[in-house]
């Protein structure tokens, strides 16, 4: 499977929202587009993902692709506790890269929050020829 061919078209930004599997019912993403396989470690998603106010995950996160975020709106606390108290709170325009293996957050939203995440696999030696 491969991503489709997308020219630009107006979001429905109201519409088309769910958590991801184990986040609170307050995270929701929107998937724009993806071909990400996380079990054949290929491909690649484009996402938004929002924070309701006062929202936040419980646990650090890891993952084994690269991963790009970019904070549209609002603040984004990063490296609070299990209670969502403490952590590092940064507000747009604010930028991440990650590459696989790096552990980061929890995060909590105080205010709400919009991200821009893009995550993907890099393309083997092999996968390059």
């Amino acid at each position: 499977m491969t991503k489709p061919h997308l020219e630009f078209f107006k979001l429905d930004l109201a519409e088309g929202w769910a958590s991801p599997p184990g986040y609170p019912a307050g995270i929701q993403q929107k998937i724009l587009t993806s071909d990400l396989d996380e079990t054949n470690k290929t491909g690649s998603r484009t996402r938004f993902l929002r924070f309701a106010p006062g929202e936040y995950t419980t646990a650090p996160f890891v993952h084994d692709h690269w991963e790009e975020v970019y904070l549209v709106s609002g603040d984004l606390i990063v490296g609070n506790d299990a209670n969502g108290n403490g952590g590092e709170q940064f507000t747009a325009p604010t930028y991440a890269c990650r590459p696989p293996g790096a552990v980061h957050g929890p995060f909590k939203s105080e205010t709400g929050c919009l991200l821009y995440e893009v995550h993907f696999y890099e393309k083997s030696v092999s996968d390059k020829a």
